[in-house]
């Protein structure tokens, strides 16, 4: 029998969702204040969901052609909101479920970030997590007054330092520290405090922090590991990761490596959580999500360029140059940004031209295919974690409307429970307790 496991999802950004596909209302009106983010919490928290984590990039694309139109047009990351802003407000709507914002470690200093993240775990009573990205664009870069990103596993080392210095932060209240004693006058005891004096090769923070502690004493860490430096990170700082790799073979063997890491780096395995970013297509029969998955890709069909300019944004690589019918295997193809979704794209276009290799990708998303009923689409999710091994699924819907939002908690996650798939209940307050129920 199969054990439970997880549920989080993948939320492209506080931005316009799905721009211009059926479902999703007046979107490109009513984004701003983010009443769909707020209901999609809530019907996750209903649905017992781990957490939502909400991905997020600080610039506007301008890869595809040395333009930024495309991005613009279609709404392609573009516009996008803080995500520390709407994950208070989806925290402040909701009682039990993790809400994940993504900050880069480039553009936050680590006492800021240590602050901010410690304020939004008070607020949400131990319910923060953080995923952590060391930045992937010159754009981006630019943007905060650097010239352009440092190569790739530079970024990784600079990012260990910082998780120490913001470690060391967190750190620097012990628990029992606030005593709030009415009869003795004292808040604080003052010889629980500590300043980390922290000085490193790139960061370097005083402390210690004037926000007080962490109810969960350090936050959740989330980490997208792709590359074998970032597989290494991850397995050393954490808690949960996010990865896409094709077919529950892959997928095993990314658990097994990331979780050998993990024994490498002295910590229990089990304490790492692999979600693996999956797209179901679901309908009240086969035939119908399968009708729904053949609409889908003939809209994606008519979106080439769309999807060659996302895929440019996050690689670094202006595919608007390049020739739609050369064969991927004969492109020099890289990248100083995410190595992990174009080793992954690379090996699985093979000898297809650029336009089909493109079309196959997105039309076949996320780790396994989830096509069919609710029940069905269950036992497909149930066979991939038994070759896999766990330990979880991550939802990465393209068409994120309330709909689709209700199909999933409404419809999926009670036919996974009815299997004794995934949780009925939170077992505890925290966020991390949670993830490390099972």
């Amino acid at each position: 029998m199969t054990r439970p496991f997880h549920l989080g999802w993948f939320l492209q950004g506080s931005s316009v969702q799905a721009w211009g596909e059926p479902w999703t209302g007046a979107i490109g009106r009513d984004w701003m204040v983010p009443e769909l983010f707020c209901d999609l919490a809530r019907a996750l928290e209903r649905a017992r969901f781990d957490y939502v984590l909400i991905e997020d990039s600080s610039y506007i694309g301008e890869s595809y052609a040395g333009s930024r139109e495309i991005y613009l047009q279609h709404g392609l990351s573009v516009p996008r909101q803080d995500p520390s802003v709407i994950a208070t407000l989806m925290a402040a709507a909701t009682k039990h479920i993790g809400i994940v914002p993504t900050l880069s470690t480039f553009a936050y200093p680590p006492y800021l970030l240590a602050r901010l993240v410690a304020s939004l775990d008070q607020v949400s009573s131990g319910r923060i997590g953080w995923n952590m990205v060391t930045g992937s664009s010159d754009y981006a870069a630019m943007n905060y007054g650097m010239d352009g990103m440092p190569p790739h596993d530079l970024r990784y080392d600079m990012a260990d330092e910082y998780m120490a210095a913001v470690n060391a932060l967190w750190d620097s209240w012990e628990p029992g520290a606030i005593l709030a004693d009415t009869a003795s006058g004292v808040l604080v005891d003052h010889t629980k405090v500590h300043a980390p004096n922290f000085a490193g090769q790139w960061y370097k923070t005083r402390g210690p922090l004037n926000s007080g502690p962490c109810p969960q004493g350090r936050p959740v860490i989330a980490q997208a590991g792709g590359s074998p430096r970032g597989r290494r990170f991850a397995a050393t700082h954490a808690d949960t990761v996010v990865a896409q790799v094709k077919g529950a073979a892959g997928m095993k063997a990314y658990r097994d490596d990331v979780r050998a890491h993990a024994v490498a780096q002295g910590r229990n395995p089990d304490d790492v959580k692999i979600l693996f970013l999956v797209t179901p297509t679901l309908g009240d029969t086969m035939e119908e999500a399968e009708l729904r998955l053949r609409q889908r890709r003939a809209r994606i069909a008519a979106q080439v360029p769309q999807m060659l300019a996302f895929f440019g944004k996050i690689t670094n690589i202006d595919f608007g140059q390049m020739d739609l019918d050369t064969p991927v295997d004969q492109m020099e193809l890289t990248t100083n940004g995410h190595q992990q979704s174009l080793d992954e794209f690379k090996r699985f276009a093979g000898k297809r031209s650029l336009r089909e290799a493109m079309l196959a990708y997105r039309g076949n998303p996320g780790s396994v295919d989830l096509v069919g009923t609710p029940d069905a689409v269950a036992s497909q999710m149930e066979e991939a974690m038994q070759e896999a091994g766990g330990d979880g699924f991550l939802l990465s819907m393209n068409d994120v409307s309330r709909r689709a939002v209700a199909e999933v908690a409404d419809g999926l996650v009670p036919a996974l429970q009815a299997r004794g798939l995934v949780r009925r209940e939170y077992a505890h307050p925290h966020f991390r307790d949670n993830l490390r129920e099972f």
